[in-house]
């Protein structure tokens, strides 16, 4: 923990860390303001309530995801369905690579201001995907089919499907491998484009 840092990034970095940690359920007050060097009543000087820290901090997490997320479609000079496997693939290999932040993000029982925040989110998942649909359309690499319908179940889909092996409590889980494998294969037949 950087003592220099400003007071709220300290507080942000420190729920972050505990969150990665413990989940949400984790990161009480005390905790924070502990792993921050700070006495608890800080939080409230920089904060409004607990919640307000966790949606700034979710927004900062999601923000990140998004931008790879953006960033891995353009890398791909394939075809659509090539770029969309991709961007969907990114984001479950970011998810498994950070197994308890991501369950925290896309599953753990949360106040409802983050889930508010949560359900914002999947939209921008759903709108980088809905891109990539289109595109595929357009090119012939799919079949014509409501855009907008299908990436909200791609996405929705792609986040159960992390559910199990992402959850603290989960027993045996798949490789990363075979998920993300499992995860491409979903995608491709559920937008109906040819086999790999």
């Amino acid at each position: 923990m950087n003592t220099l840092a400003p007071t709220r990034e300290r507080l942000l970095d420190a729920a972050r860390e505990i969150v990665e940690e413990d989940g949400y359920a984790g990161a009480s007050v005390v905790a924070i303001a502990e792993r921050a060097g700070l006495a608890s009543g800080t939080l409230y000087r920089h904060f409004s309530s607990k919640e307000e820290l966790f949606v700034e901090l979710f927004r900062a997490v999601c923000d990140r995801e998004v931008a790879a997320m953006r960033r891995a479609a353009a890398s791909v000079n394939g075809s659509h369905v090539e770029r969309l496997e991709k961007v969907l693939a990114t984001f479950a290999e970011r998810a498994l690579r950070r197994p308890r932040l991501a369950w925290a993000l896309i599953a753990e029982p949360v106040d409802p201001l983050v889930d508010a925040e949560r359900l914002a989110y999947r939209e921008r998942y759903r709108e980088l995907t809905a891109d990539a649909l289109r595109g595929g359309i357009e090119a012939g690499e799919m079949p014509e089919q409501n855009v907008e319908l299908t990436a909200a179940a791609l996405v929705g889909g792609c986040g159960e499907a992390l559910v199990g092996p992402l959850s603290p409590l989960a027993g045996a889980k798949p490789s990363r491998d075979e998920i993300i494998r499992a995860l491409r294969t979903f995608v491709r037949r559920a937008v109906g484009a040819g086999a790999s």
